[in-house]
């Protein structure tokens, strides 16, 4: 099964190594940059805003548990916004190169 993983990141330079690095190691067929968003949150009981990055990374569900770690490990945040949102469909070719490329 194909999934999504979605992520936030407070620079550039750390989401493109990031998704340089998951890449590279074959966690993840690809990752999508989308650069300059705006978060609004609550954090230590605080309503913060700050401006941000989303990754979302496109893999296979084997790929979940250790492309999680791998983000943990290269990310900044205490606790970073990982979330993985299954993939009901797409075009098959496309589907079928996400789980050629991380296997």
């Amino acid at each position: 099964m194909v999934v999504a993983i979605y992520t936030t990141i407070d620079d550039i330079n750390t989401a493109r190594r990031i998704a340089q690095t998951l890449t590279e190691e074959q966690l993840v067929a690809c990752v999508n940059i989308i650069p300059n968003i705006e978060s609004v949150y609550r954090w230590n009981g605080k309503i913060e805003n700050s401006n941000e990055i989303i990754l979302i990374a496109k893999t296979v569900d084997q790929n979940v548990k250790k492309t999680i770690q791998r983000i943990k490990q290269l990310h900044k945040y205490d606790i970073p916004d990982i979330i993985v949102l299954p993939v009901i469909g797409g075009l098959k070719d496309y589907l079928d190169y996400i789980s050629m490329e991380t296997s």
